[in-house]
């Protein structure tokens, strides 16, 4: 059975085709700047043999599905295809940022589940009608393939209500869905089954840290998360790329009413203009860690914000959860930023959280484990596979219907 995950975002679409039940993908590519000039897409191959194939080819003035389209026929092209027609595809699956309270599982794409996805627009503008356009025109590509939506709200439905809740009025709630929701819970759930079944403990209780451009944290009890950094939009809990975190809501008021800024010149200033780029006028941790060795204030007071905000989420998490097993690191920074896990973990002795640093410095593609053999919790980094984890999502519920 062939799969292909689609992520499609506001100018770009991220894809992995999948022979199942082999976990490694036959290939996969990204269609990136879209609706510009320079819009190119790069194709990935992979060979029998093990070797790969690469593509690179301009795409000008592309829309998304112009953008599919391409891809569909270099699946099939001979050079770097792996299908004779699109047609072959059995299932597309697709990541939908928010699915609201609507959808607390993968589903089958309908006209209902359309129309939902595309009421729920207003909460999250820069995502879902990207995905939803990534539906529609998959669903003309590919059109004798199953269409599954896999919603990165749907693992933080399971948070119980004092934790979801914010201490508004209840109309606010009930009539307007105000509340926390979550995000990144496709790389949560995939994260924290790979280190429940590493732990050999089903009922272990993890913290998940998943750090990339955006960045969350989640307490997992036995396979369930019960709270999340992020809430009602992708903005709050930790310092991120470009997006601020947490802070006081007072802020939001003293900007528009004293300092005269607009809610949509806010939006921006929270959005695009803060986090480590407002810290440091960069956003790219790689790019942060080079001023930091140079000797920039600014990147290190960034550096120690940042692992800050994380470590006060760590102690709050391990008292959600009354105990902890394991920290699990994923995500571009996660997963390569040995400075970062360092300082995070720095004087967390007394919850059992310590790090070996010849472990930590280890750079690897597998799960590993950098803490000390003997320490009480155990400290992981695992890369995330949100595509892979889709994909087993999307067969799942097709083993059901």
């Amino acid at each position: 059975m062939y799969i292909f995950i689609v992520n499609s975002g506001s100018s770009s679409i991220k894809y992995q085709l999948f022979r199942w039940p082999a976990p490694e993908p036959v290939c996969s590519g990204l269609v990136e700047r879209l609706g510009l000039p320079d819009a190119v897409v790069t194709h990935n191959t992979r060979r029998p043999d093990g070797t790969e194939a690469t593509v690179q080819r301009p795409l000008p003035a592309s829309d998304h599905e112009t953008g599919l389209r391409e891809v569909a026929r270099l699946l099939t092209e001979p050079e770097v295809g792996v299908l004779r027609d699109p047609a072959e595809v059995d299932v597309v699956g697709h990541r939908v940022v928010h699915g609201g309270e609507t959808f607390a599982a993968t589903t089958l794409v309908t006209p209902e589940v359309k129309a939902e996805i595309r009421r729920l627009f207003p909460l999250v503008p820069l995502h879902n009608p990207a995905n939803l356009l990534g539906i529609e025109v998959a669903e003309k590509t590919f059109p004798r393939a199953r269409q599954v939506a896999v919603f990165d709200t749907a693992f933080h439905q399971t948070m119980p209500e004092k934790a979801f809740r914010y201490a508004l009025p209840n109309d606010l709630y009930t009539e307007h869905g105000i509340r926390a929701y979550g995000f990144h819970g496709t790389s949560h759930k995939y994260v924290a089954d790979q280190a429940a079944r590493y732990l050999g403990r089903p009922e272990a209780k993890l913290i998940t840290v998943h750090l990339g451009n955006g960045s969350s944290i989640t307490a997992v009890d036995g396979g369930r998360s019960v709270d999340t950094s992020m809430g009602f939009g992708p903005l709050s809990g930790l310092v991120m790329g470009t997006r601020s975190g947490d802070l006081d809501p007072s802020i939001l008021l003293h900007l528009q009413q004293q300092l005269g800024y607009t809610p949509e010149q806010v939006g921006t200033l929270l959005n695009k203009h803060s986090g480590m780029s407002g810290l440091t006028g960069l956003s790219d941790m790689r790019d942060i860690t080079r001023a930091l060795e140079a000797g920039d204030p600014h990147a290190r007071l960034a550096y120690d914000l940042y692992a800050y905000r994380i470590r006060k989420y760590l102690g709050a998490y391990t008292a959600v959860l009354n105990g902890l097993d394991a920290v699990v690191f994923t995500a571009g920074v996660g997963e390569n930023d040995a400075l970062v896990r360092e300082l995070v973990c720095q004087n967390l002795d007394y919850l059992g959280i310590r790090l070996d640093p010849a472990r930590n410095a280890i750079r690897s593609k597998e799960l590993r484990e950098i803490s000390p053999a003997d320490a009480r919790v155990k400290v992981l980094v695992i890369p995330t596979n949100e595509e892979l984890e889709i994909a087993r999502q999307c067969v799942e519920l097709l083993e059901k219907v």
